[in-house]
């Protein structure tokens, strides 16, 4: 699905967006922009579960084997 929406974007930050990453329209630079935002969000979400998860495993056996 897609929605058609009508926003300033701060003209600079575009430009420089737009060669750093070569895409070839806005549009393109936003959907991946979005996409990298809720990955990075996904990523952070992980922390919560620092310390919580309990290892059950040999690492040695899973590093000869794997």
């Amino acid at each position: 699905m897609n929605k058609r929406t009508n926003i300033e974007l701060d003209v600079e930050l575009l430009e420089e967006s737009m060669k750093v990453t070569n895409f070839k329209s806005i549009k393109e630079l936003v959907n991946h922009s979005l996409k990298e935002l809720v990955k990075l969000n996904r990523r952070r979400a992980i922390f919560y579960y620092k310390g919580n998860v309990k290892w059950a495993g040999d690492l040695n056996e899973m590093r000869e084997n794997g």
